[in-house]
């Protein structure tokens, strides 16, 4: 898992969302790229962003419902490299 932190606020210069913290699951299964962002978000304040990489195909599925259902928002998600990126925001 790599993690780094910034301080951007608004978007990127690809419109994307500013994050506050980026975990990496690539190579993970599920549920692992789900527990690892549960973990980061309980790491965050509410309001902040998560950037999480992923490279099961079953996440855009599995982070639609993880958003769902624990009231985080799923902010956006597009395709990076060979994977895909979310965005949640903290509840």
């Amino acid at each position: 898992m790599t993690s780094s932190a910034a301080t951007n606020s608004g978007n990127d210069a690809n419109g994307r969302p500013a994050v506050d913290l980026e975990v990496d699951a690539s190579g993970l299964n599920c549920p692992l790229p789900i527990l690892k962002a549960k973990k980061a978000l309980a790491a965050l304040a509410s309001g902040q962003t998560l950037k999480l990489v992923s490279t099961d195909p079953g996440s855009v599925r599995d982070f639609e419902a993880f958003a769902r259902q624990t009231g985080n928002t799923l902010i956006a998600q597009h395709e990076q490299g060979a994977g895909w990126a979310f965005y949640l925001r903290r509840r």
